[in-house]
This record gives structure tokens, C-alpha cells and sequence, in this order.
């Protein structure tokens, strides 16, 4: 398909791919107008390593799979519990939106909502759930640890005021006292240490991850094992001194090993204080650090729905659509419409172009002779002209009018045809040969009561049969009479050619109006006559059916001279595939300046002289 027939089915189309791009316009518009309007708010988290760890090639794709894992965090149902309690209204995970930048450490989160300041409240109170989940969840690690040194520390201190209470009253019941509690501060210690090993014996050491528990637990070991010792200590030195002390003897053995049993708790004491500490700090030391680099804020505008998106985005799915009908309806319709079509589809010329004619009454009249000046009647001239250059090297006298389908028209062109001719003053014979359904006796205002089936019948002379009218004196016309109940037959026989002879004898041109090619009566004459003119009404007549036709009459090698394109719809360019002919069609006086000096010759309706 060329391009040109692009343009003249958009244009046909135009009315349609228009109301396709308005409905589509229009239904995205109100679509998006009856939505409920969506925010998005959005904040920036970076998380950054623990402050213990290296700058390894190894610890910057742990650092990226740390980033990972806080992405997935953000929407546990723990941390949207926590906002939605503070918040109080519920937070739904569908709302989220978490992905972390690329090749960076720093999450994007998104929130959406249908209130614009809830969507930033919840971005924002998310961010301090996550740290502060991050945060407890870090403590779990050495909260052990440290509720251990604290219970020790108490312990401690309540030994070293023992001791001191000891000291100063000098009681051997305090003593025993000192001892007791010894006794339980060694026991779990020893305890511990024996259950540390026992599960370092049973962890194997050929797995990585086993391999950090056994060094945790080992550091624990190390840890107790200088208290246990200095514990076990102060207990042989309470066990060695267990007699009565003198009072007031300030040289006595058991009052210096008292104070000296105090020291060593004094010293255990600041041990267990700098133990806390230390685990304080690897606490710290060890836990990564999230900050929030960009708090979230009211959005002002809603991002769906985007009314003027939406309506140009429907309004070109409605044109596709549109387009979509349009190609296949042309697609589908397989009507000759264009001489293009007609010469590419039939492989012969266009030789006229008929308008629709505007009747007044049923539309059963010459036109040509009421309308004499009218573009109508210069198209059937120009029909003329054509036929008689089309007959140049091999001379037209007897022309068969018919068309593929009925309802074309094929009876309009054959009788305002023959007027044409007879307007040029030549003779002019228009034989009715229709025997199914005859409409030339009505288009000149003729009975039919005799006519060709009188030539068959009665071997009538023609002349006597053949009738004129006033206003076209060189026409002679001879209807179809009774109908027969065998039009085929009669058409085909010997009698058929001698009234064609006669014809021919009394006039130049003899034009016959046929059957639709449908029919065997067209065919069986066509092989009789010089050529067959072939009328095609553009965007009704099927090209399967007009290339049937030509088919037929090229297998009986008959003439087919040209196509006439019948009852074009005026205004309508796109039956002419671009070719405006008849635009204007204007009926009003003097509508063809300068036309050809024919028409000044041609006789008025009311006229009957030559």
C-alpha cells in the first residue's frame, strides 16, 4: 500500500480517529478525577560499620550485604508495630516502598498515603523504630555480660563491707559469714568454667562460625579464671586464720590477714569496674551505626493520580483503537473505491466520473437534459470524449452498459450516455436488452409494451419498433416489451445479431443496457457486440465480484473498454482517491468559466431543433 493511500484512509476515517483520541482524552480525565489522591514521602538512611571493623575487601561486601539486611528490617512487622503504636493509626507494609542506592551504603525509603502529613510521619517515625530495634537488638549480644559483672560487682561489695564490719568489730561469727559467701561467689564461677569448656569440647573447629563462638567463649574463660583465682585465694586465707581474733592486738596475725584479704577484694572490685567498661565499649565498638541523612517532609503534590498523564495516555490508546478499527475495516472491505484500486484490482482504465445525481422526483429521468450546464452532464461528456479515444484504432458502434452487482446504476449511465451522443447531433440507438428487469421505458417516460421481444416474436422491422422523444430527436429507443421467460436464450440466438445489424444500420452508436455480469444474459450478448463499458459504484461494489466479471468476459474475448465510477458521493473526495473532479458541486449559473465551446451549442430542454 502506498502512501498516498495512508493519507486518503485518514482522511476518509478522520471523524473517527478524532472521536477515538476524545473518548480516550475524556475517559482518562474523569478516570483520574474519581481517584483518591496517593502522597509519597521519602527519607535517606546510611548505615556505616562498626567502628571495630576493617576496611577490608571482605568487610565492604559485608558492609554491602549490612546494608541488605537493614532494607528488610525496616518493614518487620516489630518495627511497624512500634511506629504504628506511636503513631496511632495503623502502618501497612504495602504503604513501604526500601531500596538501597546503588554502590552506596545509604537507603532510600518511601512512603505512600492518602494523607500527605501522615506519609512523612510515618517515613520519619520508621527511621527511629529501625534504630532503636537496631540498637536493642545489638544489647541482646552482651547483655549476658553484663548482668553477670553487675551481680559480681554487687556481690563484691557487700563482701569488702563485710570484711570491713569484720575488721572493726572482730567477730568470728562474721568470719564464718565471709566464708559462706565465699563459698557460693566460687562455686558458680567454677561452674562456669567447666560448662565453657565442656561446649568449646564439643564445638568443631574446622567451621568459620565455630570458630568465633570458641574465641568468645575462650575470652569469657580467660576473664573468669584471674577472679576465681584470687576468690579461692581469700578463701584459704580465711580457712588458714578461722581462730578467734584478740581484741585490741593490732599485731595480730588474723586482723593483717583480714586486711590484706580486703585489698584483694578492693582489687577484684576495680577488675570487675573495668571488665563492665570494656564490654560497654565493644558494645559500642561493635554496632553499626544508622543515621537519618535526610528526614522526610510534607509532600505538597500527589503523585498519582497524574490527571494530565493519564488523559494523554487514554487519549492515545483510544486513537490506537480507533486506528485499530479503522485498518480493520479497510482491511475487511474488499469495495473498489479509488481509480487506483480499479486499474491495479481490473487492469483497465477509469474512462468517467459520475457524481451522484439530485433527482425530484423517483429519480426515473434524463439528467443530462434537465440539467444540461450541471458538472454531471460534463462528466458524461468527458465520458463521450473518453470512449471515442478509446475507440481510435479499433472503432466502438455497438456498446454493452452493465456493472458486477445490481443497483450500480449501469441503466442511469446507459441512458444519459446515449443523450450525451444524441446532444452531439449523431444517431444514436439505446436498446433496452434488461428482459429480468427493464428501467428505460420509465427513465423516458415510455410505455412498454412493445419493444424487443417484438423483434423476436413477430420478425417486426426495427424502424417500426424504435421510438423517439421530442427533446432528443437523434435518439432512438427501443424498450424490452413483454418479458419472455427465456431473456438468455433470445440474447444468444441468430435473431439477436440481425436486430444488432439493423441497429448499426441506423445509427453510429448503438448503446445496450444488460443485466448485472451476474447473470448469463450480459455474457451471451457481450460476445456480439464491439466493447462492454463497466460501471462500478466505488464503496459498494466488492472487488472480488468486478474482477469475477472481467474474468468471465476475457475468457469470452469481449472488449472490455473501461470503467465508469457511478453515483460518487459528492463532496467526497476520497472516492477519487485524492482527485477532486467535481468540488464545488455547485449547480448555480456560470459555474465552469471558460468552459468548452460545446456547450454552447448544446439545446435546452425545451429545445427540439438540431
Amino acid at each position: 500500500m502506498e502512501l498516498k493511500e495512508y493519507f486518503r484512509i485518514v482522511k476518509h476515517w478522520a471523524w473517527l480517529l478524532i472521536l477515538g483520541l476524545l473518548l480516550g482524552g475524556a475517559g482518562g480525565y474523569f478516570f483520574s478525577k474519581y481517584q483518591t489522591p496517593i502522597y509519597q514521602a521519602s527519607t535517606r538512611i546510611m548505615v556505616m560499620r562498626p567502628p571495630q571493623e576493617s576496611a577490608s575487601d571482605y568487610t565492604y561486601l559485608s558492609a554491602q550485604q549490612l546494608t541488605q539486611t537493614y532494607v528488610q528490617l525496616v518493614t518487620t512487622q516489630p518495627v511497624l508495630d512500634a511506629a504504628s503504636a506511636e503513631l496511632g493509626f495503623e502502618v501497612e507494609r504495602e504503604q513501604i516502598s526500601v531500596q538501597q542506592i546503588r554502590d552506596t551504603q545509604v537507603i532510600q525509603l518511601t512512603v505512600e498515603d492518602e494523607n500527605p502529613e501522615h506519609a512523612a510521619a510515618i517515613a520519619n517515625v520508621l527511621v527511629d523504630k529501625l534504630i532503636e530495634q537496631n540498637d536493642a537488638f545489638q544489647a541482646g549480644r552482651f547483655n549476658s555480660a553484663e548482668a553477670s559483672l553487675r551481680e559480681q560487682i554487687q556481690q563484691v561489695e557487700t563482701q569488702i563491707s563485710g570484711l570491713q564490719t569484720i575488721i572493726s568489730q572482730i567477730s568470728n561469727q562474721n568470719l564464718k559469714e565471709q566464708i559462706e559467701q565465699l563459698e557460693k561467689q566460687i562455686t558458680p564461677l567454677q561452674e562456669e568454667v567447666l560448662q565453657l569448656e565442656q561446649e568449646i569440647a564439643a564445638l568443631p573447629t574446622h567451621i568459620t562460625q565455630n570458630k568465633v563462638l570458641i574465641a568468645e567463649k575462650q575470652a569469657r574463660i580467660n576473664q573468669i579464671k584471674p577472679l576465681l583465682n584470687v576468690y579461692q585465694e581469700i578463701y584459704s586465707n580465711l580457712l588458714v586464720f578461722g581462730q578467734p581474733i584478740q581484741s585490741g592486738n593490732d599485731n595480730d596475725p588474723q586482723l593483717s590477714q583480714l586486711q590484706s584479704t580486703l585489698s584483694l577484694y578492693q582489687q577484684i572490685y576495680i577488675n570487675l569496674l573495668n571488665s563492665l567498661e570494656t564490654i560497654r565499649l565493644a558494645r559500642l565498638q561493635n554496632t553499626p551505626n544508622i543515621v537519618q541523612i535526610e528526614p522526610a517532609s510534607t509532600p505538597e503534590m500527589p503523585i498519582r493520580p497524574r490527571t494530565a498523564m493519564n488523559t494523554a495516555l487514554a487519549a492515545v490508546v483510544g486513537l490506537m483503537l480507533a486506528a485499530g478499527i479503522v485498518f480493520l475495516v479497510e482491511h475487511l472491505d474488499d469495495t473498489l473505491k479509488t481509480p487506483d484500486e480499479v486499474e491495479r484490482v481490473l487492469g483497465v482504465p477509469v474512462l468517467g466520473f459520475i457524481a451522484d445525481m439530485q433527482y425530484r422526483g423517483k429519480g426515473f429521468e434524463v439528467y443530462v437534459t434537465r440539467q444540461p450546464r450541471s458538472p454531471v452532464s460534463e462528466a458524461f461528456r468527458s465520458l463521450r470524449t473518453n470512449l471515442e479515444y478509446a475507440s481510435v484504432q479499433k472503432p466502438i458502434h455497438t456498446l454493452i452498459v452493465t456493472s458486477p452487482e445490481p443497483s450500480e446504476g449501469k441503466t442511469t449511465i446507459a441512458v444519459n450516455l446515449a443523450a450525451i451522443y444524441s446532444q452531439a447531433k449523431r444517431k444514436v440507438a439505446l436498446l433496452d436488452a434488461d428482459m429480468r428487469h427493464p428501467n428505460v421505458h420509465r427513465y423516458m417516460g415510455l410505455t412498454n409494451q412493445d419493444g424487443l421481444t417484438n423483434l423476436f416474436r413477430d420478425q417486426t422491422d426495427v424502424l417500426k419498433i424504435a421510438r423517439n422523444k421530442v427533446d432528443l430527436p437523434k435518439l432512438s429507443i427501443i424498450t424490452t416489451g413483454n418479458l419472455p421467460p427465456n431473456p438468455a436464450e433470445l440474447l444468444g440466438s441468430d435473431r439477436m445479431g440481425w436486430i444488432l445489424e439493423e441497429l448499426r444500420s441506423i445509427a453510429e452508436m448503438v448503446i445496450i443496457d444488460t443485466p448485472p455480469s451476474l447473470v448469463a444474459d450480459a455474457q451471451v450478448l457481450a460476445a456480439k457486440v464491439d466493447a462492454v463499458l463497466l460501471v462500478i459504484k466505488p464503496g459498494k461494489t466488492s472487488a472480488a465480484s468486478a474482477l469475477s466479471s472481467m474474468e468471465l468476459y476475457r475468457r469470452a474475448g469481449v472488449r472490455v473498454v473501461g470503467v465508469v465510477l457511478n453515483r460518487i458521493p459528492r463532496n467526497r473526495s476520497y472516492y477519487y482517491g485524492g482527485y477532486k473532479y467535481y468540488s464545488p458541486y455547485s449547480e448555480s449559473k456560470g459555474y465552469f468559466s471558460g468552459i468548452n465551446a460545446e456547450l454552447e451549442e448544446i439545446p435546452s430542454a425545451d429545445s427540439s431543433s438540431d
